[in-house]
């Protein structure tokens, strides 16, 4: 692809462009005729129709039909996108509702990230994902702080500093006692393990000690454990927007595309990739169709940049996912700034 860079003069850079920002807005083909249109200069379209069969015979642009206009190819897309591509700038007010969103969830990092991909998906129109490594951090303490009449509070720290406060309902009148016996039970199973190996004893434990817990402290560690439940692969993949997905669906071929892509996020298959490409260097990262297993089935593309922690080592990936023809200019600048906001909070 490199080595046609340097024989695109200026004219079939521009037509190239052209051609495929008409694509991104309509998802259509684009006839010559249209094309020497939107050019707004002197050439005929017998020039245009010229200039488009070179760069179809570069392999940057098809005809989907004998007769019909020509479509940008995947390596089209990606010379437009490294090369052409004129990326938007987040207003003030976008910037600040991606901090205020993504902060309202305090230090709970699962929601802050739960959060993130939903302020992601709404403000690019697309579905979104975060991956994060499946965590291995220890419980360092777990309580039940009392709230009022019918909430309470559930503190959990972790080995490595992080603090989660989750509020729950408990019964109306749940006594003192309930609350510090559920912790003391919780406690001594969890402490020093990972939230799925103490999930797992307590599984088991609570009913072999259940006729030790009068019938509210039981509850209330169910609450508890519900809480506390992080499931590994889970926490290695949020999706939100999975339905914008069906926005652009055109034909029965791009409804298969899209029913290939559920299938993938739905078992979460082959997503940790994501998260070692974004270990090779800094900024957002484009992945189109064929260039990776998974999308040369589904035909879509993913727009990712890492998130860091304080130690600025890369910890987890942010993005967008959608059909080939996404708005990049639009996108890449709402993930690069997001996966930003996200480093600042987890840090």
């Amino acid at each position: 692809m490199s080595r046609l860079v340097p024989e695109l003069n200026a004219r079939s850079r521009e037509i190239l462009r052209q051609i495929i920002d008409a694509y991104l807005e309509t998802g259509e083909a684009v006839g010559s005729r249209t094309l020497s249109r939107r050019l707004g200069v002197e050439l005929s379209p017998a020039t245009v129709r010229n200039v488009m069969a070179d760069l179809q015979d570069a392999g940057l642009l098809y005809s989907p039909h004998v007769s019909a206009g020509r479509l940008p190819t995947e390596a089209g897309l990606r010379f437009f996108v490294d090369g052409l591509l004129e990326v938007g700038r987040l207003t003030e007010e976008e910037r600040g509702a991606i901090e205020a969103q993504c902060a309202a969830q305090g230090r709970n990092p699962q929601k802050t990230l739960e959060e993130a991909t939903k302020v992601l998906s709404g403000l690019s129109n697309y579905a979104s994902l975060v991956v994060a490594p499946k965590t291995d951090v220890r419980l360092k303490h777990i309580e039940f702080v009392g709230l009022g009449p019918d909430r309470a509070l559930v503190v959990l720290v972790t080995d490595d500093g992080s603090v989660e406060n989750r509020v729950i309902d408990v019964p109306v009148g749940m006594p003192a006692s309930a609350l510090i016996e559920a912790s003391n039970f919780l406690a001594a199973r969890m402490v020093g393990k990972t939230i799925e190996e103490g999930q797992a004893q307590l599984a088991t434990e609570l009913a072999a000690h259940r006729q030790e817990l009068d019938t509210l402290t039981q509850r209330l560690v169910e609450a508890g454990m519900a809480t506390s439940t992080r499931d590994g692969d889970a926490a290695a993949l949020i999706v939100s927007g999975t339905e914008r997905l069906l926005d652009d669906v055109q034909a029965v071929e791009d409804l298969e595309r899209v029913r290939a892509l559920y299938g993938a996020l739905e078992t979460k298959e082959s997503w940790s990739w994501l998260l070692d490409a974004t270990r090779g260097g800094e900024g957002v990262k484009i992945f189109i169709g064929a260039e990776d297993d998974l999308f040369n089935l589904t035909g879509c593309s993913v727009v990712v940049a890492p998130y860091t922690n304080s130690n600025e080592q890369i910890v987890g990936a942010i993005g967008v996912i959608g059909p080939t023809r996404l708005n990049y200019a639009r996108v890449i600048p709402v993930v690069d700034y997001t996966a930003k906001v996200i480093g600042r909070l987890m840090g």
